[in-house]
């Protein structure tokens, strides 16, 4: 242990986990981060080596014993009804079934759609039927033949602190100063600060605003790899990612008569925004008002504290975009995000500036346990520090609209995360005003050189210092572009014509045509460009059909070949016919090849039957499939003899099995509910 280790333990014993206990049990699972150090704080809560290596062995013998892989369903379901019950680790959701009039659960690893739960469970934690929550389930079998389900949910407890001493948290604070704290953050979120400058260290901590600060506005666009996501999908029990925006989810249910996901969750995340998918036009209406003031109304008066997050993805070169006259840093949000949705956003995090994830930067140090963090953050954010920032900071005269209360609200929140039991520097406060002032610059400019008149023209947002003087903030990336700094405006009718330079993105002036092969030119993707893609399918989205997914990589494809070890179940194999559908409605390609895995050698057999008629059929359709089977293959990938691997976490098993085969969705793949899994597509 460092100096910092030694202070952390002594002022927060058994409160903190040495987090590359965390890097050793996190790869190989997708469990959230804090299901884990939750596990760890159970049986690793020493420092002595030999009780930390015995207490990894238990957690791992957990995870092994409790936790569900997404393909062991049926085993797990086979396990409960020959021990009668048995515990898990999983995510649960309930939904209520109008017809029937009834809650059921379903648990996303176990299988099952149809699983009894008490009222009392449901009643008590409302997030159940929002999003669902990760617990320690106890399962039981019902063997009475009259009942219509096959398990029922005896005990569930959440994984969360059952005790939370908040003056305690902010007692320990005064032992550390302003930068060691910092760097306590930091090693809790994973990462080790000593690798860090100061500048990145702020940019990582912007990333827990929204977690201090009540109805926060925060987006992040970057390139892929950076773990925008990680700390809304793994940091905090109170968090949840969607990648779908509809009025019943997000806001207000009038048929349920029930508030969405606002009213449930400290913070609503849109991952991957560039491909959320908006669902009607009055999302985006409830959407301004609830950015605006934490309520809205849809026939009764809501008031919410969910902070909302937008994360994504840029696909091209910072620079080439703002020296662009015609695109700009939001070019990869939704086409329904007008200007009012942008000009409500507080913060803009240049992710651009943030390395990718390597290991070099995971600390091997202390930090807080992140249940513990999350609790402590979720208690500051109900505390308000406005009044403080409103009083001791005084801002320069381009300050107007919106730009008031999103820097004031950043300041806040500097000051909840860094001084939740203090006050900061002068020098400090201003080092807070200057980061909060270039995050919000960062919007206007954007909004500056979209609307081409003077409503967004005054974006050299300025703070006063102790000597009185005025202190313009600028944005790195910008700060000497023309293009970003005086964008053109548009011509009065009837003056005279100004000469545009329209020179395409990336495209350098030139009189001779014969270079324009060699000059860029980017703009929005094309819904069938062939490119590198990652991506998360979310528990319950829809729209993502087989073509949407493997369509655009199949042109010029002549040979796929499968790699699935579980391709042997008959719904599996149904997938398997819906796949090679595709293949046969493109017409170029002539080979499809299986490596397949089986449980026995009656189910291998079972499944040798079915391979032979697909095989028959698809040979009258001009394809020749061949399949070998493999008892260690293990990943699943589709490879395409043009180069594109596409490798999708649960293979062609993406889908939900429809509550009844007459409802929508049961034929048509477009249409049916997902279940969670990662989409990777690149080239060999």
């Amino acid at each position: 242990m460092d100096e910092l280790d030694r202070k952390l333990n002594d002022a927060y014993s058994g409160r903190v986990v040495r987090k590359d206990l965390l890097h050793r049990i996190k790869k190989g699972t997708n469990v959230p981060s804090f299901v884990l150090e939750f596990l760890l704080a159970k049986y690793c809560a020493s420092d002595d080596p030999d009780e930390i290596e015995a207490g990894i062995q238990a957690v791992f013998e957990t995870l092994e014993k409790n936790y569900v892989r997404p393909d062991e369903s049926n085993k797990a379901q086979s396990t409960v009804q020959q021990k009668g019950k048995h515990k898990f680790i999983d995510k649960v959701h309930v939904t209520y079934k109008e017809r029937e009039k009834r809650h059921w659960a379903e648990m996303e690893n176990f299988g099952s759609r149809r699983i009894a739960i008490p009222e009392k469970f449901y009643r008590d934690n409302d997030r159940l039927l929002e999003g669902g929550i990760w617990a320690e389930v106890i399962v039981g079998h019902s063997d009475i033949e009259d009942e219509d389900y096959a398990f029922y949910i005896e005990d569930l407890k959440p994984i969360q602190l059952s005790r939370f001493n908040l003056d305690e948290f902010l007692d320990g604070r005064k032992h550390f100063t302003r930068d060691e704290w910092l760097d306590v953050l930091m090693r809790s979120t994973g990462l080790e600060p000593g690798k860090m400058t100061s500048r990145l260290k702020m940019h990582y901590l912007a990333r827990l605003f929204c977690f201090v600060e009540a109805n926060y506005n925060f987006i992040e666009l970057g390139p892929r790899g950076t773990g925008k996501s990680y700390a809304f999908s793994e940091f905090s029990p109170y968090s949840t990612l969607v990648s779908q925006a509809s009025t019943p989810t997000l806001f207000f249910n009038n048929a349920r008569r029930k508030v969405g996901l606002v009213g449930y969750w400290d913070i609503v995340a849109f991952d991957e925004v560039g491909r959320v998918k908006v669902k009607d036009k009055e999302t985006i209406d409830i959407l301004k008002s609830y950015m605006a003031s934490g309520r809205f109304s849809r026939g009764v008066e809501v008031v919410a504290n969910a902070s909302l997050a937008f994360v994504g993805n840029i696909d091209y070169s910072i620079e080439q975009l703002v020296n662009s006259e015609q695109y700009d840093l939001f070019i990869p949000l939704p086409k329904e995000f007008d200007l009012a949705i942008m000009d409500r956003f507080f913060t803009f995090l240049p992710g651009w500036e943030i390395p990718k994830n390597i290991s070099a930067y995971l600390t091997e140090n202390y930090g807080f346990i992140t249940d513990y963090l999350s609790e402590a953050f979720h208690l500051i954010a109900k505390q308000s520090r406005y009044d403080y920032v409103t009083k001791h900071c005084q801002f320069g005269p381009s300050i107007e609209g919106r730009d008031e209360m999103a820097v004031k609200r950043t300041i806040a929140a500097f000051l909840k995360l860094l001084h939740p039991a203090g006050e900061p520097s002068r020098e400090e406060l201003e080092d807070y005003m200057a980061y909060a002032l270039e995050g919000r610059r960062r919007i206007k400019e954007q909004l500056n050189k979209r609307k081409h008149d003077d409503e967004y023209a005054r974006i050299n947002l300025s703070y006063i210092d102790t000597n009185e003087n005025e202190i313009i903030v600028w944005c790195p990336e910008s700060k000497d572009v023309t293009a970003t700094q005086q964008p053109i405006r548009k011509r009065l009718p009837g003056s005279p014509e100004v000469k545009v330079d329209e020179t395409p993105v990336g495209k350098k002036p030139s009189d001779q045509e014969e270079d324009s092969e060699e000059l860029i030119v980017i703009g929005p993707a094309e819904e069938d460009e062939q490119k590198e893609d990652h991506y998360t399918i979310f528990y319950g989205d829809t729209g993502h059909s087989y073509e949407s997914i493997f369509g655009r990589y199949l042109r010029d494809c002549k040979s796929v070949s499968i790699e699935d070890p579980y391709i042997r179940l008959p719904h599996q194999i149904l997938n398997l016919v819906r796949f090679s559908e595709l293949l046969v409605k493109f017409g170029n390609v002539r080979e499809l090849n299986l490596i397949a895995g089986f449980d026995n050698d009656s189910q291998k057999a079972e499944v040798q039957e079915k391979f032979d008629m697909l095989h028959e059929s698809l040979q009258q359709n001009g394809i020749e499939f061949q399949w070998t089977f493999s008892p260690v293959i293990h990943d699943r990938a589709v490879k395409l003899d043009n180069g594109w691997v596409i490798k999708i976490g649960r293979g062609l098993d993406i889908y939900q099995r429809p509550d009844n085969w007459f409802s929508v969705g049961s034929s048509d793949f477009e249409l049916r509910p997902c279940l969670e899994t990662t989409v990777d597509i690149f080239r060999s």
